[in-house]
């Protein structure tokens, strides 16, 4: 069985700077994080051991101490302001690819345009998105065009950042078959760290039968790479540590591929790796009398 790495994998720039803002933070003041930093709970274990707490984003003023921090996966103006008039001083960890989707958002919006978001309407960085443009409406589905009003002559798109582009591209093209008189202006905001693994996974697909998909489990990014691995043949599993491995998924795998979603820590993929490694040196290889047997 061998072990294959994505040549793009794992915590994205954006990620990383958030974890090492709020890790400084916390080294010389109490501090509260507005939600859940990063998807990923080995990294909310981390913080806990520095003494960072956890409060609502939607609750402003609910947090015991005077500093508080933003996610990496923003919040609207509103929040921030409701923030500061509690009187917290609000350190901000948006990844500047998600600040990027707000400022196309509102530049869509005040260019006359209805504000549409394709993603998961219940992920926090599309509720942020949607907070400060409440008429806005969340497409996560063919489905969901429907919602879309008909009268409306100007569309504006924009996505979350973490969803596959060929997936938002047909529901653009599905909004414009479904409004055929209104202009519908799409500007991509799908980050190019999400592109990256999704185009590294798809060339790990071609040469290998089973994948592994490092990241947690309330991670948009790192399930759509699960799923895309489903989608290209491969058998995908999805683990959040190395200890979730279980060896019998590996019993027929020869070609087993591993990459992360863009909020795992380096040494949680080398942990899984390592582990892979032993599942591979643990199955047993046929000596010459097994094979003769065989052949009986």
């Amino acid at each position: 069985m061998n072990i294959h790495l994505a040549q793009h994998h794992g915590m994205c720039f954006g990620v990383r700077d958030a974890l090492r803002h709020t890790h400084n933070l916390a080294q010389d003041r109490s501090v509260t994080v507005l939600g859940q930093l990063v998807h990923n709970p080995l990294v909310d274990e981390h913080l806990t051991t520095l003494g960072v707490q956890r409060a609502p984003l939607d609750e402003p003023g609910a947090a015991s101490s005077a500093a508080v921090v933003i996610t990496a996966h923003g919040a609207s103006h509103r929040h921030r302001r409701a923030w500061e008039e509690a009187g917290h001083e609000v350190f901000d960890t948006t990844c500047p690819l998600v600040r990027k989707a707000h400022r196309a958002l509102e530049c869509l919006v005040l260019g006359g345009y209805y504000p549409v978001v394709i993603g998961q309407p219940t992920h926090v960085e599309v509720l942020g998105l949607i907070a400060d443009h409440p008429q806005a409406a969340v497409i996560s589905s063919v489905e969901d065009i429907a919602q879309l009003p008909e009268d409306e002559p100007k569309l504006g798109v924009v996505s979350q950042t973490t969803q596959p582009i060929d997936r938002v591209q047909s529901l653009v093209e599905a909004i414009r078959q479904a409004r055929p008189h209104a202009e519908v202006r799409f500007t991509d905001t799908v980050c190019q760290p999400t592109k990256d693994r999704q185009t590294a996974l798809a060339e790990l697909c071609a040469q290998c039968d089973t994948i592994v998909v490092v990241g947690g489990n309330n991670s948009n990014n790192t399930r759509q790479l699960a799923e895309k691995a489903r989608q290209l043949g491969c058998a995908a599993y999805q683990v959040e540590r190395a200890a979730d491995l279980n060896p019998r998924w590996f019993s027929s795998s020869q070609e087993v591929g591993v990459t992360a979603g863009t909020s795992t820590l380096d040494e949680t993929i080398h942990d899984v790796v390592r582990e892979l490694r032993k599942i591979a040196a643990s199955r047993k290889r046929p000596d010459l009398l097994d094979l003769l047997k065989s052949l009986r």
